[in-house]
């Protein structure tokens, strides 16, 4: 099939937006290739209709759990066959999935880009027919870039194991500098074959930029709502918010509901489906919600909190308006959000003595002298660090990242991913296995009243707590 009888095929559309078409055609010529391109741009479609025009698996690198879930679900909702390897599976549940990845004909992997470093993965990849690499959010390998992860780097590693495949590096964040440092750090210039770099406008002529200083945010909200048309989404910082603020538009008849990543999953699930197909009109969230959704028609997305940083709320207002019809990105703010923002800002950059304060601290908590402890592996509880240093944790973990940036520490995928766990058992069978194995009775009870939503889906958990919880050791606990 050609590229344009695969997207009518599997997406309905009978022409490409602009630039796609270049860039897919750049991949199928077997050239490197960085896209920049705004959220809502279709980035997803330049590496999906490449894979699948060409014989072979693409490998899809990103660091969003959320988005490699998303995707693999719409892409098995069109009949091709893709699978995510992710932290919360078992060992065998992995070793199973690259099999099937090897001699099975999946069209699509993805993978975080810890993974990369494992044995396994790399082994397995090293067997498998590779037609493409695709490396979304590829600002993160550049340490210009606003989200650096050095994780990123062990991607050019892959691409010397796979030197005749093509790479296509994708981002919607990327100044010149970062652009450059991307292709520099993914080997573009070393390959010895043609690279191309594509750049389409982050302006959005249908969607208007609205900022306005509010004390009464409550009533603007409503206004807000009430005027403008259609579904959309309400960003706040936290989740006790989000429940208060779904209240507040119930209470002045508005459909809405809330949506946080405390929510158990198939409860999530309903809620995220009860807006995408227009029977919940408004969906008040923290920033959990929104990654890897693609709903054309949203015609408004408000901020009552500031975000992070320009580049956040620059995606998240970007999920407004993407069938190009007239939407709105509005943002609330008052004096003491901007007092917060510099408060938050200033802790993002930690200064050099609290970086210090953090390594020394770090080295007294595993009981090593400053210097030593080279490819040493530790477990560390962020949440215990704090607490017995007396350590902000947001100052904290800037400052171990940027330890880490330095080169003076590495993180594992568990830091960036921590552990999950889930029962595949149903409650009877659980109860019967509880029974047939009393040793770990006790420690299933302590589970189940810690933890909410474990029969549903992979729950978060810290092993560290467990432990204390039980008297058992860390290792043991794992």
């Amino acid at each position: 099939m050609t590229i344009q009888q695969i997207l009518l095929k599997h997406w309905g559309y009978s022409h490409f937006r602009a630039l796609q078409e270049d860039i897919i055609n750049s991949v199928l010529a077997g050239n490197d290739t960085l896209a920049l391109m705004p959220t809502g741009g279709g980035k997803s479609l330049c590496f999906q209709i490449p894979a699948l025009a060409k014989e072979g698996i693409c490998i899809v690198i990103s660091p969003l759990i959320a988005l490699m879930k998303d995707q693999v679900e719409n892409l098995r909702a069109k009949g091709v066959k893709a699978m995510a390897i992710t932290s919360g599976m078992s060992k065998k549940e992995i070793d199973i999935a690259f099999d099937n990845c090897v001699y099975g004909d999946y069209k699509f992997l993805y993978l975080s880009p810890e993974r990369l470093d494992s044995g396994l993965a790399r082994t397995r990849i090293q067997k498998m027919n590779v037609n493409l690499i695709a490396v979304d959010e590829a600002h993160c390998i550049s340490q210009w870039g606003y989200d650096f992860r050095p994780s990123y780097l062990k991607i050019a590693d892959i691409k010397e194991m796979l030197p005749a495949v093509p790479i296509l590096a994708l981002t919607a964040t990327a100044t010149p500098d970062v652009a450059a440092d991307i292709q520099k750090k993914l080997l573009f210039p070393a390959r010895g074959k043609p690279s191309n770099f594509f750049q389409k406008s982050f302006e959005r002529k249908n969607l208007a930029y609205v900022v306005i200083k509010e004390e009464d945010k409550m009533s603007r909200l409503l206004k807000i709502v009430t005027r403008i048309s259609g579904t959309g989404i309400v960003y706040v910082r936290n989740r006790k918010k989000s429940q208060e603020i779904t209240d507040f538009l119930r209470a002045n008849n508005i459909s809405a509901d809330y949506y946080h990543a405390g929510i158990e999953g198939s409860a999530r699930d309903a809620k995220q489906d009860a807006w995408i197909h227009n029977k919940t009109r408004v969906i008040v969230c923290t920033n959990a919600f929104g990654m890897g959704i693609d709903k054309p028609d949203v015609r408004f997305v408000v901020h009552l909190d500031m975000p992070d940083c320009l580049e956040a709320y620059f995606q998240e207002a970007g999920r407004a308006g993407r069938d190009e019809k007239k939407s709105y990105a509005v943002l609330l703010f008052n004096g003491a959000d901007k007092i917060d923002a510099e408060r938050n800002m200033l802790m993002s950059f930690p200064p050099m003595e609290e970086i210090r304060k953090t390594y020394q601290s770090l080295s007294n908590y595993f009981q090593i002298p400053i210097g030593a402890g080279q490819g040493s592996v530790f477990d560390l509880d962020i949440n215990d660090l704090c607490s017995k240093y007396n350590l902000h944790h947001l100052t904290a973990y800037n400052s171990i990242k940027f330890l880490e940036k330095e080169g003076m520490v590495s993180l594992t995928e568990a830091f960036h991913m921590p552990s999950r766990i889930h029962f595949v058992f149903n409650k009877e069978e659980l109860y019967k296995f509880q029974v047939e194995h009393n040793f770990y009775d006790d420690f299933i009870k302590l589970l189940l009243r810690s933890y909410s939503g474990l029969f549903d889906t992979y729950v978060k958990i810290s092993e560290q707590d467990i432990a204390k919880r039980t008297g058992k050791s860390y290792e043991e606990v794992k």
